[in-house]
């Protein structure tokens, strides 16, 4: 599993920072949080295929966050895009995304799937699942936790010493199921052990709220929107953002066990009075900035 920062800005990109987007890539699956303008180039720059992307989830629909829509759907039907692209937003998302699409004349068509978020649990397969809930913000945004499934590992010495080969039982096993090899039942027990999926919690745009805590709860990765230093609380507030104090707090409720700040204000140079900022009280705190990866 690979996380990349590909837009690390808040409202008015900088020359250092383009509009909020980051990537989970996780096996054949690519899964765009976000599209803010620019965020076809910026995959360029970090060298990677538009065509990557499977799955798109859009947090709300400030243009900060989908002005990119457009062109990468654009890019990726000139590039013959297969399969299906899969939108994933709030409520609303299906009558915006008609209109965007009406909006522009695109010269090659795409299969899109739409879907507005209802339930908690939006997305499941065998590998993870995807989960919303509604923050507080200036219009309708959600926060969302991707959350590996466990999995079974085999335990090559015992394995070996009950001489069970490659090939179905072992597969048995990895599922959870009993298995009967040579006259004995072998449990999933004996013969595997249970490696903890990872879990990456993404808070967008919002004010400090228990639906934040409740995603982040044991996070390995907390990537939370911290527009804001402490000593522009008010504007925070006036814009229904979050400081890196108030995200810091947030993520030692939820002890997630690493904070990621991103979605800076223009009025930042550097992210570094923010980062000092939240590493007072969350010590494992760094600031994202655009093309940031970090294998899982």
């Amino acid at each position: 599993m690979q996380i990349i920062f590909l837009g690390t800005s808040a409202m008015v990109p900088t020359k250092e920072r383009s509009h909020s987007a980051v990537l989970i890539k996780y096996g054949p699956e690519g899964i765009l949080f976000d599209c803010g303008e620019g965020t076809q180039r910026q995959l360029k720059i970090a060298g990677i295929k538009p065509s990557a992307i499977t799955k798109i989830v859009i947090s709300h629909w400030h243009g900060d966050h989908v002005l990119g829509l457009p062109g990468l759907i654009q890019t990726l039907a000139a590039n013959e895009y297969e399969g299906t692209l899969e939108i994933y937003g709030p409520k609303g998302t299906s009558k915006r995304m008609e209109m965007m699409l009406e909006a522009f004349a695109f010269d090659r068509q795409i299969s899109i799937s739409v879907n507005e978020i209802k339930d908690k649990s939006f997305f499941d397969n065998k590998n993870f699942k995807i989960q919303a809930l509604p923050l507080e913000h200036s219009t309708v945004s959600l926060g969302f936790c991707f959350t590996e499934k466990d999995k079974r590992r085999i335990k090559v010495d015992t394995v070996r010493k009950l001489g069970i080969p490659e090939g179905p039982l072992l597969g048995k096993l990895q599922s959870g199921e009993v298995i009967s090899f040579k006259g004995k039942k072998i449990t999933p027990e004996q013969a595997t052990y249970v490696v903890k999926g990872k879990k990456i919690a993404i808070i967008s745009d919002t004010l400090p709220c228990s639906n934040a805590v409740d995603l982040a709860k044991e996070a390995d990765i907390m990537v939370c929107e911290a527009t804001y230093a402490s000593d522009q609380e008010e504007k925070a507030e006036q814009y229904m953002h979050m400081t890196a104090k108030q995200a810091a707090l947030l993520a030692s409720q939820a002890k997630a066990k690493k904070l990621i700040l991103t979605h800076f204000s223009q009025r930042y140079k550097t992210a570094a009075e923010i980062e000092e900022e939240a590493k007072d009280i969350f010590p494992n705190t760094i600031c994202a900035y655009d093309f940031l990866k970090l294998k899982i």
